[in-house]
């Protein structure tokens, strides 16, 4: 068991190591390529990693203060569904109601990988790879609808 402290390091060794990780990703090199993240061009949506004790996962998240405007966006994805989860074998998962540890309401479009745990280091290349190939995937879809949804929000 570590201490909150040790823990914390770990958590932040995990995103180092993975940062170093990504820098050999062929697809992520060259004219200095950056994740979108939090780059999206779309307020209030964001492409997100998350790892904790039980599992990994690679998600769209909206997090609009505004109820009616984050269920809205979510909508305007699900008309993109396809689109959005090509490339995934099972899908991918729609939360329309996710509430997080600070009970903020969020909805989150993802792929999850269960059983993985930040706390065992021998996890991590596999994780790094999940966290990479799903990324890639997603981003890719995203980006394919981000201009369009980007009007249709605005418009």
């Amino acid at each position: 068991m570590y201490t909150h402290e040790e823990a914390k390091q770990l958590r932040k060794n995990f995103w180092i190591l993975f940062g170093k990780r990504c820098k050999v990703v062929p697809e992520l090199q060259g004219k200095n390529k950056k994740w979108v993240l939090y780059d999206t061009k779309i307020a209030s949506l964001d492409l997100k990693f998350e790892v904790d004790r039980q599992s990994a996962k690679v998600m769209i998240e909206l997090n609009h203060r505004s109820e009616n405007k984050r269920l809205d966006v979510f909508e305007k994805l699900q008309h993109y569904r396809a689109i959005l989860e090509a490339g995934f074998e099972n899908g991918l998962e729609w939360d329309f109601l996710y509430v997080r540890e600070s009970g903020e309401e969020v909805c989150r479009i993802f792929v999850e990988q269960q059983g993985f745990d930040i706390h065992r280091q021998n996890q991590w290349p596999d994780i790094f790879n999940f966290l990479i190939d799903n990324m890639l995937k997603l981003e890719s879809n995203f980006m394919e609808i981000r201009d369009v949804l980007k009007e249709e929000i605005s418009g």
